[in-house]
């Protein structure tokens, strides 16, 4: 039988390797979805990934006083396009949910329709993008709520290495989330590689320290084709270094530049966090729905795996 998701993230000898999607707008007609989700799986046919990550996202306003580069737009429930894919796929799902919008109450009455009504186990808890606003569930109560839920949930949490740069705790935060029942941890899009490692580093020595086994830290990869894109990417708090950008910007190619940044921080991440004995996986996405962005992504997975797997290969008859 092949290993399921949850059981390919919990063998540190296994590579995890996912692809990140957003849901199509609100309002979209149950046909029409069918036809986007088809039109990403026949994308997606000639590579080998071990499943999806659907996002939920979130009008992120509050964070940031300027203006989002591409417009805001509601998107149809997470859980019915994971289980859109979850079956035309016959591939797991990781599902993003955003906690702050509901209270207790209504989180709990969530997890019970998430469980009958869509059948779904693998996801990861969002707290609110910012202190401001209205936030009518923390993080933490969340977390809370799910160990006193029946509900069967494999939990992951988000790991920002920008966060661990700029407060340098963001090891600690994913030691107190694997506390509260993260298994594993995705990512922010990785465009510094040195925040990567630092994040790593110490995650691996505070864990060293205390005597806990490190979860597998899924690394998250994205494609960029010109400036709209990498100013998105600033909209979002991805660090991106000068270098890089002008690298990207003074290109004859964009994409192709950027696919080729990104290898070379994951080499630069393996190369430094190879003996730190953290489970490591990738996960691919495309920020924008634009076909050539899209493309370029179905690329870069293909370049990363191969990296990841020489790598494993290489520690194996080390």
């Amino acid at each position: 039988m092949p290993l399921s998701l949850q059981q390919k993230i919990q063998d540190p000898n296994q590579g995890v390797y996912l692809i990140g999607t957003t849901p199509p707008k609100a309002g979209t007609a149950t046909d029409k979805t069918e036809r986007i989700a088809s039109k990403l799986l026949k994308r997606l046919n000639e590579i080998e990934f071990d499943g999806l990550v659907v996002y939920d996202i979130q009008d992120e306003s509050s964070r940031v006083s300027s203006e989002r580069p591409f417009p805001f737009h509601a998107t149809l429930d997470p859980r019915e396009y994971s289980l859109l894919l979850r079956k035309l796929a016959r591939r797991d799902v990781i599902t993003y949910k955003s906690v702050a919008q509901r209270d207790a109450a209504e989180f709990r009455d969530w997890l019970g329709e998430t469980a009958r009504d869509y059948q779904l186990q693998n996801l990861v808890l969002v707290g609110s993008p910012s202190s401001n606003g209205t936030i009518k569930l923390s993080l933490a109560d969340a977390y809370r709520e799910l160990a006193e839920h029946p509900a069967d949930v494999y939990l992951g949490g988000v790991a920002i290495a920008e966060r661990h740069a700029s407060k340098g705790n963001e090891h600690q935060r994913l030691i107190e989330k694997s506390a509260q029942g993260c298994q594993f941890f995705i990512t922010q899009a990785v465009y510094n590689a040195q925040a990567t490692i630092d994040l790593l580093t110490s995650y691996a020595r505070s864990c060293r320290q205390q005597g806990l086994t490190p979860n597998r830290v899924i690394l998250t990869f994205t494609p960029c084709g010109g400036e709209q894109t990498l100013d998105f990417m600033h909209w979002l708090g991805i660090s991106v270094p000068e270098a890089a950008r002008y690298r990207i910007l003074d290109a004859e190619n964009p994409l192709n530049e950027s696919i080729r940044i990104c290898r070379d921080n994951l080499q630069q991440i393996l190369q430094h966090c190879a003996n730190l004995d953290i489970p490591l996986g990738l996960n691919v996405e495309s920020l924008t729905n634009r076909r050539e962005e899209i493309d370029a992504s179905v690329l870069l997975f293909r370049l990363l795996k191969a990296t990841m797997e020489l790598h494993l290969a290489e520690k194996q008859v080390a």
